[in-house]
């Protein structure tokens, strides 16, 4: 396995150990000391994972973690010198795939690294070219397979149930009526009376979503219908 991996961490010991690490495991490895420096490195080149510090001067890892989220998917492994329950939640709620403490024993660090390398790569197969996986947040969905994982973990739906998904998800930030989904779906004429996509959205819902009640990936646009 290799793959180029970006280290940010403000402090020059720890980039060094962790760039000798990944280096004698055959990967190519960029330093950077605070995270603007790896907003910049971002920019000029492609890295397959991001090791990233949570404690750093000019910007916290949170807040680059964040904005690193916004236009990429690769992995990354959060850093912190804290072992607080609350600092790992924050780091996993920002878009983190994984968190390790400091100070850390190298051969974890390398499992971990190379478990989300594999895990990315099974999910992001041809992904930019073959839009066959669409991922949005933690829910990832082949369209190929038909499959779908949330958190890490791989849900069932119904082909119905999943037919709407995809429908959605292909269509992400745009409200589609219910009239449309169901025409979509059912390849029919739809009945103003019917009510068998809200059904089918509250199922989904159930399946997908952590609490169904305050849903974070499937919206209701009340009046006009539903969006991703």
């Amino acid at each position: 396995m290799n793959g180029k991996i970006l280290i940010v961490d403000d402090d020059y010991e720890i980039r060094r150990l962790i760039s000798i690490y990944l280096g004698n495991e055959g990967f190519q490895t960029q330093t950077a000391g605070d995270a603007l420096e790896a907003l910049k490195w971002l920019e000029e080149d492609e890295f397959d994972l991001i090791i990233l510090d949570i404690m750093m001067p000019k910007m916290d890892g949170i807040e680059a973690c964040l904005k690193i989220r916004e236009e990429r998917n690769m992995p990354i492994i959060m850093l912190s010198a804290k072992s607080e329950n609350i600092d790992k939640i924050q780091g996993l709620s920002s878009g983190a795939d994984d968190y390790i403490t400091k100070p850390f024993n190298s051969m974890e660090l390398m499992a971990r690294v190379k478990s989300q390398l594999r895990r990315y790569k099974k999910y992001n197969v041809d992904a930019d070219s073959n839009k066959s996986v669409i991922e949005i947040g933690d829910l990832i969905i082949n369209t190929d397979t038909r499959q779908i994982w949330v958190r890490k973990k791989e849900v069932r739906l119904t082909p119905k149930e999943f037919d709407i998904l995809e429908l959605l998800a292909r269509n992400k930030g745009i409200v589609l009526n219910v009239s449309r989904i169901y025409e979509a779906v059912w390849k029919e004429d739809f009945f103003k009376s019917d009510n068998t996509v809200m059904v089918h959205i509250t199922k989904i819902r159930e399946k997908i979503e952590e609490d169904p009640k305050h849903p974070i990936y499937i919206k209701t646009v009340w009046g006009v219908g539903y969006k991703i």
